[in-house]
């Protein structure tokens, strides 16, 4: 018996390719944006009066 040549489809007609970079390319979106909002929505001001009392940072009350 003679085996039938496979046809060998192009790397970016497949399936595996595809679901092997969607990891890897969904994370490097969720970075961006949280690195985004990070910068831009929810930006902290810094701590103008504080006293630092080992780990934990106090706001003097005037």
């Amino acid at each position: 018996m003679k085996a039938e040549p496979q046809s060998s489809k192009p790397w970016w007609k497949q399936l595996w390719p595809w679901l092997l970079i969607l990891g890897p390319a969904l994370a490097a979106i969720g970075c961006a944006i949280t690195i985004y909002l990070a910068f831009t929505v929810h930006a902290d001001e810094p701590v103008r009066d504080g006293v630092k009392r080992g780990l934990k940072v106090e706001q003097v009350q005037p």
